[in-house]
């Protein structure tokens, strides 16, 4: 019992001592506190006190300072050095150098010895400190932004917050900004001027030193939790937030939340409805607007949270519909007011991202095993020293040896002695412990980043942003990445939607812009109401004020004085938004139907034309404004996709004015203004993958209601008329061609609806939407029911705009061997979208191929379970593997989905689904990989999945899920893994990743101040990791293993003198040559090596990223290396030595004068030949023989030889040498002479065989290729076709691409995308829904819109109180021809302002 009792301790103190880290130890992470209430115009309660007035922990508050540095000035020396005693070799030195204190092992001052530690722990620490200082200085920039926070009057804080950190650097890093130290901004006062304002006397009140209400500006560190902000439009959040009120009818705000989930598409916010009144600074600050929040305690979850507002004894419910998060931005909005709820650490993003971890390359942490594998050498080397000095002592002592005289002491006698010796041979051969190779590395490393930092080529010239290491100690990690993580948006895509094509009626119209010379007499003569991308400047829209008046969404009517009946006309400009659509075949269509003859043979087309553009125009909820200085509307969408959509409509004349309510205004090509009545939304879900709106024509002859909608191509066509089969037809040819185009596209069809159907479908609709059981399956039957019988109008063709060079970019990285993740925030679909578009680009991104298998594994409680899912798909795709896996049991849940297959259109794809000759791409959503994580054997079963797939994307992922993702394969797999992110989302994964790269784009600097490496843009990365990454892991490996080598020479010489001294330990030539040996003599050629040597021309390495295989595999540094090199350093001491020895000492005399040789004259002979064969060998061993090489491999034997030629001529008489005269006895000696070049050519001659042997012989691709530009210097390799064949380039497929082999057998394994032949292919991946058991194909539906919004709800909730169910029943009936929805009288030119618009 007791013995059980001592083990548990025991066993805790070994768990928590094997937990602990260096992140762990100096954590800044704050305990997550209780649920919190915060007091708003009212005072804290007293408990929030202890007895002695002192603010209790529990109840203070996070501040709003975050910082990612890893230092503060007290943790500074204790943290460094740490890591740097992580070093083994450190700890070793520090051992050695303490032991010289001591007299009886002394060689030299212990001061002198310790001096080499100091000045490398010295010199990393100044590396170390400099680069947190870069970080102090990013969240300095952070910290130190502004935001309005309300200040005077009543108004007082009492919300207890902690101190901000005082170790922060604030005045170094300002002094080294050349900034001068300042503690709070300008003082700013705004006093309101809104008109929204609703206590417009304030506005009279007399300045009284600040007591008035106002807005101040503070910096954001000094934000704290109960403080009332505004934040004005395109302003980021400081803190996570309540939102009270905002400038745009029903409060909504509109919310960019990209930098946090990935998504696109803007979010809507809305007010809490009892705090709406809190428009202003006044309402604020009263102390009878007081009200508590209660919230609970700080959480991760990014899609949770909990509290609630109570105010005047009522309660409210707060969530994330009414909360503003830090790290996103304010879109679309003029000003929105809030409450701050949880401020810095508290924050949601800011727990979604870890402390900044102390990363090591993987070279360094290779490196500790060998320097243990080198002291345990040592160790034994002194071992035996110290035995066979001691049996040696024993055996002699007795017969009394003279050199044992007085060996009879406590402290010195044959016996302990053993032991002195032992201690003194740690020091006679600690040469073998490479001290001065960590800061030869930390010297190559920083000149490794000043390469990176000057490259013009990874130099984005539009921001002047170079390429930063932030991390110059994993330089050499990134030429052995095999994984990268990798963000979609903002970080491969531009989040830019650019309009690129349609098929109307049959016919594709495509922008051709970019031909704007050429058409330039076309555009000059078409009509002026059509707008063009190479219009100088935007047209001049003339716009009714009476039928715009209506038109409020685009403020017209704020935006112009009213005017006199007479003054009928203002001038109106549409903003561009970026790159607009034209095509002149489609501008003469337009104006055919504008002036053409309705009963004309193209009649029936300029309708179809009119009706695409028409439902382009108003099937949306983008909202529009009108600047009030220049007059233009500018569209506000919630994605940029219906942006595109529906600038593309003004494109061509159809402009969008805006919304009044629930009157849509829209100008047609001929300047008519029409109004529809909005009647119903049927809003866009990622299930439902389609929108429509109701809308009822007004000031036509029957006020006809239309249904319009947009949507995915196959959820379209099934619900068609049959009598629409032919047209589909065409249009699903356009649909293929567009999306191997790598476009995106939307299919549009229009219904005409009667009176009375409506009446009886919106009753249902009405009925459905309050119900309390299954209210949205019920809606989901309704609107489908109604959305059926549609008639086709055409399809869109958008470009998802990739950063430049991101197709090639992703296409060669894959070229090299290294597997991408694609980790976002985007719906499930979003993302297999994005997959399919790269597909598409060029065929070259690879991310899913046009022949690729999909499988889906989906979360939540529909169908089979993740564990299931994952089981189906290992026996399904992949048998040959998935024999030993342990069979789920059945549960309530159902588990045998047979497999569906999705017919679209005429054709059923999908066949041969598994059997594709493409691989397979595994797709998971966020909710199935939180029930992989749950348990141990399903993420051992979802990274064996994972790993047999060619490529994986997670969607609908939270940044805490993108670090498990990132852990998963790092530590499942133990891969080099690089993760590369944009946004605040993407910290965590950066963190976790042994590399992460931040890409200073649109989402601020979030993940650049915790990343390693910084770019500005993804394509970058290609020669960041193939060129400087590839170049720096075999320049530091070749270096390591040189270090390692030229250290076993010297002390080999000393090892095999032992064997004639009798294991004294002494040293066989003078110690001042061990003393320089690593700082002078041998230090040049191995920097050299790291710094100057290039395996190939960096031109060869970005052709050929195939020749990455070399640093994947490790191949510049590993074991096997290591004792090849010992060994040579091994065998070149034997030659050195015993040749050396018995060339001097077999003769009776190799002086003149018959004296014996002296010891000094053969060991200064092998100290010479040493340096020279150490120096020279690592010259072999250089691929690029450049004047620095040259340099840097001759210039330490020059030193060597001027040194001891110097040092043999000092005179006693100034200083003890044991070398004086000892230049005379060398160079006067033909033995020297002899030894000289007989011990180089017999050291060097193994490792020259070898060397021309295996490039003989033997070549790898790295040979051949060196062969190929040495004889021909302007061989193009990218383009030559016989570079599949090389070994290291054909690396075997994936288990999916093996097993369907038979679709390629006479295609070699890799070629080059560029090279690869552009053929059609109209097969588009094939996809498995594994929770639904679904197979189906799609094409990439263009379309992302916030679902179930605060805005669409408010705006279905205004239309739902409007139609009364009470309404007249009709009797009149609606035509169903599209001659009747679209009349070509429509477009006509009027004669006369007077004249009405037709039906």
């Amino acid at each position: 019992m007791t013995a059980t009792a001592d083990a548990q301790p025991a066993k805790s103190w070994l768990a928590w001592a094997s937990s602990l880290s260096l992140e762990s130890l100096f954590s800044r992470k704050r305990q997550l506190g209780p649920p919190r209430t915060i007091y708003v115009n009212e005072d804290v309660p007293e408990e929030y006190f202890d007895r002695k007035g002192r603010p209790q922990p529990q109840y203070v508050s996070a501040s709003n300072q975050v910082i990612t540095s890893k230092y503060t000035i007290i943790t500074f020396l204790p943290r460094n050095l740490l890591e740097q005693f992580r070093r083994i070799a450190n700890i070793f030195f520090l051992v050695i150098s303490i032991l010289q204190f001591f007299s009886i092992f002394s060689t030299i001052s212990p001061g002198v010895a310790i001096l080499p530690l100091i000045i490398i722990i010295l010199i990393t620490a100044i590396k170390d400190g400099y680069e947190d200082i870069k970080r102090h200085e990013s969240d300095r920039r952070v910290n130190h932004s502004t935001v309005k926070v309300l200040a005077g009057g009543q108004w007082k804080n009492t919300n207890l917050v902690e101190a901000k950190s005082k170790t922060f650097v604030r005045g170094l890093t300002q002094r080294l900004m050349g900034e001068k130290a300042q503690t709070r901004p300008e003082y700013h006062d705004e006093y309101e001027s809104d008109s929204e304002a609703e206590n417009d006397e304030d506005h009279l009140i007399e300045k009284d030193n600040g007591i008035r209400p106002h807005w101040e500006r503070v910096l954001w560190e000094d934000l704290k939790v109960g403080d009332f902000v505004k934040i004005m439009d395109n302003d980021p959040i400081p803190a996570d937030i309540m939102l009270c009120a905002t400038s745009e009818d029903g409060n909504v705000a509109f919310v960019e939340t990209k930098s946090l989930d990935g998504e696109t598409n803007l979010k809507s916010r809305h007010g809490v409805a009892a705090l709406n009144h809190l428009r202003d600074a006044a309402s604020c600050s009263r102390s009878d607007n007081s009200f508590q929040i209660n919230c609970d305690r700080p959480d991760v979850d990014m899609y949770r949270l909990q509290a609630n507002v109570v105010t005047k004894g009522e309660k409210a419910p707060v969530d994330l519909s009414v909360t503003l998060l830090r790290g996103c931005i304010l879109r679309n909005t003029r000003w929105a007011i809030g409450v701050v709820l949880f401020t810095g650490q508290d924050s949601k993003v800011v727990l979604n991202s870890g402390d900044t971890p102390s990363k090591r390359s993987k070279v360094e942490r290779q490196m500790n095993p060998l320097v243990i594998a080198n002291l345990v050498i040592l160790a034994a080397m002194a071992v035996v020293c110290a035995i066979a000095d001691s049996l040696s002592e024993v055996k002699f002592y007795p017969m009394g040896a003279p050199w044992l005289y007085g060996d009879n002491h406590g402290d010195d006698n044959p016996r302990i002695n053993g032991l002195i010796t032992w201690v003194y041979s740690l020091l006679t051969f600690q040469a073998l412990i490479p001290i001065s190779l960590y800061v030869s590395i930390e010297f190559v490393r920083t000149c490794q980043a000043a390469f990176i930092y000057f490259d013009g080529d990874i130099y984005y010239e539009k921001t002047g942003q170079a390429t930063i290491c932030r991390s110059w100690n994993l330089a050499d990690d990134l030429g052995q990445i095999e994984y990268i993580f990798s963000d979609k948006t903002g970080t491969l895509t531009q989040n830019s939607m650019v309009f690129r094509e349609c098929s109307v009626g049959g016919r594709v119209y495509g922008d051709d812009s970019i031909e704007e010379e050429v058409e330039s007499e076309e555009v000059l003569a078409k009509p002026k109401a059509i707008y063009s991308a190479v219009d100088a400047a935007p047209l001049e829209v003339n716009v009714d004020l009476w039928a715009a008046h209506q038109s409020s969404g685009s403020n017209l009517a704020h935006a112009q004085p009213q005017r006199s009946a007479s003054e009928t006309k203002v001038s109106e400009k549409v903003k561009p938004t970026g790159e607009r659509f034209h095509n002149a075949a489609l501008a003469r269509d337009i104006e055919h139907s504008i002036s053409g003859d309705p009963d004309s043979g193209n009649a029936p087309h300029s309708r179809l034309l009119n009706g695409f553009f028409t439902v382009l125009a108003l099937c949306h909820s983008v909202v529009t404004s009108v600047n009030h200085a220049t007059g233009e509307i500018q569209y506000k969408a919630q994605s940029p996709d219906e942006s595109a959509l529906v600038q593309a409509a003004a494109d061509v004349g159809f402009v969008f004015c805006g919304r009044e309510k629930e009157i849509l205004t829209l100008r047609t090509p001929s300047a008519d203004i029409e109004k529809y009545e909005l009647l119903n939304i049927l809003e866009f879900t990622s299930a439902r993958k389609r929108m429509s709106v109701v809308v009822r024509k007004l000031g036509g002859e029957d006020g006809r209601i239309f249904l319009l909608t947009k949507g995915a191509d196959n959820i379209i066509f099934q619900r068609l008329k049959q009598s629409e089969h032919d047209l589909m037809a065409e249009t699903e040819v356009h649909l293929s061609e567009f999306a191997n185009k790598g476009l995106r596209t939307l299919t549009l069809a229009y219904k005409v609806i009667s009176e009375s159907e409506y009446f009886d479908w919106n009753k249902r609709y009405h009925e459905a939407s309050l119900s309390l059981e299954n209210r949205e399956d019920k809606v989901e039957a309704v609107c489908s029911d109604l959305e059926q019988d549609l008639r086709i109008l055409g399809a869109t063709a958008i470009e998802d705009r990739l950063q430049d060079g991101v197709p090639e970019t992703i296409a060669d990285l894959k070229r090299a061997g290294i597997r991408i993740w694609v980790a976002t925030g985007d719906k499930l679909e979003t993302a297999i979208d994005f997959a399919d578009l790269e597909s598409a680009i060029g065929r070259s991104t690879n991310l899913v191929a046009s022949d690729s298998n999909i499988i889906i594994i989906r979360g939540g409680n529909v169908g089979r379970t993740v564990y299931q899912q994952m089981v189906f798909a290992m026996d399904k795709f992949f048998p040959e593997t998935s024999t030993d896996l342990p069979r789920p049991s059945t549960t309530s849940r159902e588990t045998n989905i047979p497999l569906q297959r999705i017919q679209t259109g005429a054709s059923v794809v999908g066949a041969g689904n598994g059997e594709r000759p493409g691989g397979f791409i595994l797709v998971v959503d966020g909710a199935a990989l939180q029930d992989a994580f749950e348990e141990e054997e399903s993420k051992k079963l979802l990274l064996r999945l994972a790993t047999l797939c060619e490529g994986v994307i997670c969607c609908r992922v939270s940044p805490l899920q993108k670090s498990l993702i990132v852990r998963l394969v790092k530590d499942g797999l133990g891969v080099m893994t690089l993760a590369i992110g944009d946004g605040a989302n993407d910290v965590s994964m950066i963190q976790a990743a042994h590399v992460g790269v931040g890409i200073s784009g649109e989402e601020g600097l979030q993940a650049v101040n915790s990343s390693d490496y910084a770019i500005a843009q993804f394509r970058f990365l290609k020669k960041l990791l193939l060129v400087h990454g590839h170049w720096s892991y075999a320049r530091n490996g070749r270096m390591n293993l040189n270090f390692f080598y030229k250290n076993v020479v010297p002390t080999g010489v000393l090892w095999w003198f032992q064997i004639y001294s009798g294991w004294s330990g002494d040293f066989v030539f003078d110690y001042v040559y061990i003393l320089f040996w690593n700082s002078i003599f041998t230090i040049a050629p191995v920097i050299g090596v790291g710094v100057f040597d290039r395996i190939l021309d960096y031109q060869i390495l970005m052709d050929v990223p195939e020749l990455y295989h070399f640093g994947r595999s490790g191949s510049w540094f590993s074991l096997r290396s290591f004792f090849v090199y010992f060994t040579d350093g091994v065998y070149q001491s034997l030659i050195i030595f015993f040749l050396i020895l018995y060339t001097y000492y077999p003769s009776p005399s190799s002086r003149k004068d018959g004296y014996d040789v002296y010891l000094q004259e053969f060991s200064t002979t092998m100290a010479l030949v040493s340096v020279m064969v150490a120096n020279i060998f690592t010259g072999f061993n250089v691929n690029a023989w450049t004047w620095w090489i040259w340099f840097a491999t001759f210039i330490g034997i020059i030193v060597v030889w001027v040194f001891t030629i110097i040092y043999s001529l000092i005179s006693p008489g100034y200083a003890v040498t044991h070398l004086y005269g000892a230049y005379y006895f060398l160079f006067t000696s033909p033995y020297f002479w002899l030894c000289i070049p007989l011990t180089f050519i017999l050291s060097l001659t193994p490792r020259f065989v070898a060397k021309a042997w295996k490039t003989g012989y033997k070549p790898d691709d790295l040979d051949i290729i060196r062969y190929i530009h040495k004889y021909e210097p302007h061989h193009n390799f990218a383009h030559d076709v016989h570079l599949p064949n090389l070994t290291a380039l054909r690396r075997p497929g994936s288990a999916a691409s093996r097993r369907t082999s038979q679709f390629n057998d006479s295609t070699p394994s890799l070629v080059n995308p560029r090279r690869a032949s552009r053929q059609s292919i109209n097969l588009a991946a094939s996809r498995t829904d594994l929770a639904t058991g679904i197979v189906s194909q799609d094409r990439g539906f263009d379309f992302a819109q916030e679902e179930g919004g605060v805005a669409i709800r408010r705006i279905q909730t205004n239309l739902s109180s409007r139609h009364d169910l009470a309404q007249r029943r009709p009797t009149s009936k609606g035509k169903e021809t599209l001659s009747h929805m679209f009349s070509l009288r429509r477009l006509r030119r009027k004669s006369s302002p007077k004249q009405t618009t037709s039906g």
